[in-house]
């Protein structure tokens, strides 16, 4: 998979004005609160199969993913808690019209391949998710009552 990147070019970092970098880490909080909401919404899509579960292989498929839903979210709070400290680190340094420093941008693109590696995780696992549903869906079916 390519590297995800939402700047646009590869030496935006280092030319960006600070108003430029703040709109991107903007952009990133809003995308992490998206992401957020949509691992709660595959929380409870993963739930709502578990009171269907009879299988024991299918159980712990789907609590390791569970597990692994439950690790994404607290990766993802910790990324929104980055975001929000580096918003207001750039708004303060707007605002007191501070000197930006090398340190600095290579904090910022740090955050961003954080990001980067977590919309791969999130990604890779959205999909695993479905298949998992869609195999356990295939093969733990409940007895038809006549």
């Amino acid at each position: 998979m390519e590297n995800i990147r939402k700047r646009p070019k590869g030496d935006f970092i280092a030319e960006a004005n600070m108003e430029q970098l703040y709109a991107l880490t903007k952009h990133w909080n809003s995308d992490l609160h998206f992401f957020k909401d949509d691992l709660s919404f595959l929380h409870k899509l993963l739930d709502s199969y578990f009171i269907w579960i009879d299988k024991d292989e299918n159980y712990r498929i789907a609590s390791r993913m569970k597990n692994e839903l439950l690790r994404l979210r607290e990766r993802c709070d910790d990324l929104l808690d980055k975001t929000e400290k580096h918003t207001q680190q750039i708004g303060k340094m707007i605002l007191e019209k501070m000197e930006d420093s090398r340190i600095f941008r290579l904090e910022h693109e740090h955050l961003e391949d954080e990001i980067a590696a977590f919309v791969k995780a999130f990604r890779l696992n959205r999909l695993e998710l479905f298949k998992i549903t869609e195999y356990i869906k295939d093969t733990d079916r409940l007895p038809e009552i006549s």
